[in-house]
C-alpha cells in the first residue's frame, strides 16, 4: 500500500508539473494569457502528489514495511523513531524526494505571492522555468531514483541508515536546511530566466526576488553551520571543516549567493552589473545542481557521501543545460544589458562591493578547481589523485582575511565617491579598536602572524559594524536595527566570530592521545583530564554502548564506543565540553585493555563556540535584513532615475547614501534598505 500510494503521488506531481509547462508554453505561444489561471490548479496537484509521496515514505519508514526497496535497504526496526523519520534523507531515493516536496512547496509559495499577477508575462516564465525543474526531480523519481520500488521477498529487518547517520539530532535538522537552501535559489533564477525571455531585465525583478533570495541563503548558512556542526560532534577526529567534496559543494552556492547579495544591491542603486548579477544567480543556481551530482553521485570520496547512484550523469546533463540556457539567454539580450551608469571611483560603495565580488568568485574558483580537479585528471590521465587541506587553506587564507578587511570599510564609504576626510572620520576607532586588539594579543602572549592578522581584521570589522548599528539605532530606534544595511551589520558581526573562532581553533589546537588506567588523569592546555572508570550496557535497545567515565576540571565527561545492530564495527562518539574560552574535546580510540587501560584522544581548541554563536547570529541578522528599513519601497526600485526627489541616491534621512554629485551632503550610510 505504502509503495503504490507513494508511486501514485509521484505521478500525480510528474503529471502536474508536466501539465504547469504545457499549460504555460500553450499560453505564452498561442497569445492566451487565460489559460495561466490554470497555473494554481497544477500547482496544487504537484502539491498534493509530493505530500503524498513523503507521507507514504514515512509510513513506510515509520511501520518498517519491508516490501518497499528503500526501507528494506536503509530501514531498521531498531532505530529509534527520529532517526527513522530523518532515514529519508540519508540515502539518495529519499533525499531527491525530499528535494521535490520542498522544491514543489517553494512553488506553491511562489504561485500564491503572485497569484494577481499570473498573466504578467515574467511571472509566466518564471513559473514555467520552475515547472521544468519540479519536472526533472519528479522525472528522477519516476525513473532511476524511485524511492517506491518494491522487493519480491521483503526481508524480516533492515540495515538501518549508516551509524554515523543515528547518532546526533543535528542529523534531523541538517540536511532539511540545506534543502531549503539549495533548492531556494530555484525561485530568483527562475525570475532572472523570465526576466531574460521578457527582456525586462531593468531592477523590478530584484524586487520582488530579493526575500526569496535572502531567506534561501540564510537557509543554506544555518544548514553548513549545523552540518559542521554535525561533523565536530560526530566524526571524532576533532574538527568541522575538511574541504571534503560534499562541504565544498555546500559551500560554492554559498559563495556565489554571498557575492549577488552584495553585487545586486549596486545594480538597485545604479543599474550597473546587470550582467553580472544575472551571471551570479544562475552559476549560484546551476552549483545547486553540480552539488547535488557531486554529493548523491559517488564520483567523489567523501565522508558525507553515503549513497552512489546512475543518476550522475542526468544531474550533470541538467547542470550542463542549465548553464547553456544561460548563457544563450544573457548572449541574446546582451543589448538591454548594457549598465546605464559606471563606477566613479574605486573608493566608493560600489567599489568595495566589486572588489568584494571579486573575491568571492574568486574563492568560489578556487574550491571548485580543487573539487574537481581529481574528476579532471582521472578523465584525463586515468590516474586517481587528491586535493588535500593545505592546498585549500594556503588559498582561502589570504582571501579570507582580504574578505574581513572589505568588510570592516566597506559600510563605511559612501556610494559614488569618498573623500579623505569621510573615510578618516568613519574608520577611526574601528581601526584603533583592531590596532589595540593585536596589542592586547601580543601583550597576552598570542604568537603567530595569521591568527594576529585575522583577530585584529576581525575586530576591525567588528567594530565597524557595531558603529554602524549604533549610529543607526541612535537615528531610528529599534529600526535602526532592521532592514538589509543593518541587519547585515549583524551578519557581518556573526561572520566575524566565525572567522575569529576559525582562526583560533585552528591555530592554537592543542592535541593527545593519552592512554590511562582508572584513576590516572593527564593535563593538556591547563585542564586536567582523569579517567575513573569504565562501563558497557545495552540499556539502549539500538544500540550496544561501551562508555569510560571521565572528568575534566571535575566535570563528568563520557565519550563512548557504540555497536549498532548490523554494523560491522563500532563507531566512536565524543564527548565534548563547551566553554567561551576553550573546548575540551574527548575521543576514545580503545576500550580497556586487560591491564584496564584506555585510549583516549583530548583535545582542547579555543573558541570553538564562536563558530555555533557566530551562525547563531549570522541567522538572527538574516531575519533582521529580511524586515523593510525606513525608506524602503517595495514598489519601486531604489535605482529609479536620478534628478528626482525621491532618487535613491539622494542623501536620505537615515543615511541609506551620499550623493555622488559634488557639493551634496555627505551623511553617514545608516539603514539603507
Amino acid at each position: 500500500m505504502n509503495a503504490s500510494l507513494g508511486t501514485a503521488g509521484v505521478a500525480l506531481a510528474l503529471a502536474a508539473s508536466v501539465g504547469g509547462v504545457l499549460t504555460v508554453v500553450v499560453a505564452q505561444a498561442k497569445g492566451r494569457p487565460a489559460l495561466l489561471r490554470q497555473v494554481p490548479s497544477f500547482v496544487g496537484l504537484a502539491a498534493l502528489g509530493a505530500v503524498l509521496a513523503v507521507v507514504a515514505m514515512q509510513r513506510a519508514l515509520i511501520t518498517r514495511d519491508f516490501s518497499v526497496e528503500f526501507v528494506a535497504e536503509n530501514g531498521s526496526r531498531a532505530t529509534s523513531l527520529p532517526f527513522t523519520i530523518s532515514t529519508m534523507w540519508s540515502a539518495l531515493e529519499g533525499s531527491i524526494l525530499l528535494w521535490g516536496l520542498v522544491l514543489v512547496g517553494y512553488l506553491a509559495a511562489v504561485t500564491w505571492k503572485f497569484r494577481d499577477r499570473l498573466t504578467d508575462p515574467l511571472v509566466a516564465w518564471a513559473l514555467l522555468a520552475m515547472f521544468v525543474v519540479t519536472t526533472f526531480f519528479f522525472g528522477l523519481m519516476a525513473g532511476p531514483a524511485n524511492p517506491f520500488r518494491t522487493v519480491p521477498n521483503p526481508p524480516a529487518d533492515g540495515p538501518g541508515p549508516n551509524p554515523l547517520l543515528q547518532d546526533h539530532l543535528l542529523m534531523a535538522f541538517h540536511p532539511p536546511m540545506l534543502y531549503l537552501g539549495y533548492v531556494g535559489f530555484t525561485v530568483p533564477f527562475a525570475f532572472a530566466i523570465g526576466a531574460l525571455v521578457t527582456g525586462r531585465v531593468g531592477e523590478g525583478w530584484l524586487v520582488e526576488t530579493r526575500r526569496w533570495t535572502l531567506f534561501a541563503w540564510g537557509f543554506l548558512t544555518v544548514g553548513i553551520v549545523l552540518g559542521a556542526w554535525w561533523s565536530y560532534e560526530v566524526l571524532g577526529w576533532g574538527g568541522y571543516w575538511a574541504w571534503d567534496p560534499v562541504e565544498n559543494a555546500s559551500l560554492l552556492p554559498w559563495l556565489t549567493g554571498t557575492a549577488y547579495l552584495h553585487s545586486v544591491m549596486v545594480q538597485e542603486r545604479r543599474g550597473m552589473l546587470r550582467v553580472w548579477n544575472l551571471s551570479l544567480l544562475c552559476a549560484t543556481f546551476a552549483l545547486t545542481i553540480l552539488g547535488t551530482f557531486i554529493t548523491r553521485s559517488g564520483v567523489l570520496d567523501s565522508v558525507h557521501a553515503f549513497s552512489e547512484s546512475t543518476i550522475g550523469p542526468l544531474l550533470l546533463g541538467f547542470f550542463a543545460l542549465v548553464v547553456v540556457v544561460t548563457l544563450g539567454l544573457i548572449f541574446w539580450r546582451g543589448d538591454t544589458l548594457r549598465a546605464p551608469g559606471r563606477i566613479d571611483s574605486p573608493v566608493s560603495r560600489e567599489g568595495a562591493f566589486l572588489a568584494n565580488n571579486v573575491l568571492f568568485t574568486g574563492f568560489a574558483f578556487v574550491v571548485l578547481f580543487g573539487t574537481v580537479f581529481p574528476l579532471l585528471a582521472e578523465a584525463l590521465n586515468d590516474r586517481r589523485v587528491s586535493v588535500g587541506v593545505p592546498y585549500f587553506n594556503r588559498m582561502s587564507g589570504p582571501i579570507g582575511l582580504m574578505l574581513l578587511f572589505l568588510m570592516a570599510i566597506a559600510p563605511a564609504l559612501p556610494w559614488r565617491k569618498a573623500s579623505v576626510e569621510t573615510l578618516s572620520q568613519r574608520l577611526l576607532w574601528p581601526a584603533w579598536f583592531g590596532t589595540g586588539t593585536v596589542v592586547a594579543c601580543v601583550v597576552a602572549g598570542v604568537r603567530g602572524l595569521v591568527p594576529l592578522v585575522a583577530f585584529g581584521m576581525g575586530a576591525f570589522a567588528a567594530a565597524a559594524a557595531i558603529r554602524q548599528v549604533v549610529l543607526a539605532t541612535r537615528r531610528n530606534g529599534w529600526r535602526g536595527l532592521v532592514g538589509r544595511t543593518n541587519g547585515g551589520m549583524v551578519v557581518h558581526l556573526g561572520v566575524v566570530m566565525i572567522a575569529i573562532g576559525l582562526a583560533a581553533s585552528g591555530s592554537f589546537a592543542e592535541q593527545t592521545e593519552a592512554r590511562l588506567a582508572p584513576g590516572e588523569s593527564r593535563t593538556v592546555h591547563g585542564h586536567e583530564v582523569a579517567f575513573t572508570s569504565f562501563t558497557e550496557s545495552d540499556r539502549d535497545p539500538t544500540r550496544t554502548i561501551r562508555e569510560a567515565e571521565m572528568e575534566v576540571d571535575g566535570r563528568a565527561l563520557a565519550p563512548r564506543l557504540q555497536r549498532f545492530p548490523n554494523g560491522s564495527q563500532e563507531i566512536g562518539k565524543p564527548a565534548v565540553r563547551y566553554g567561551v574560552g576553550d573546548t575540551v574535546y574527548l575521543a576514545l580510540l580503545e576500550g580497556p585493555r586487560a591491564d584496564g587501560t584506555i585510549l583516549v584522544r583530548i583535545i582542547v581548541q579555543p573558541l570553538v563556540a564562536w563558530l555555533w554563536a557566530g551562525g547563531a547570529l549570522m541567522l538572527v541578522g538574516t531575519l533582521l535584513s529580511a524586515f523593510p528599513g525606513r525608506r524602503r519601497r517595495g514598489t519601486e526600485p531604489t535605482s529609479a532615475p536620478a534628478g528626482r526627489a525621491d532618487r535613491p541616491d539622494a542623501p536620505e534621512a537615515d543615511g541609506g547614501g551620499t550623493a555622488g554629485a559634488a557639493g551634496a551632503p555627505d551623511r553617514e550610510p545608516v539603514g539603507a534598505p
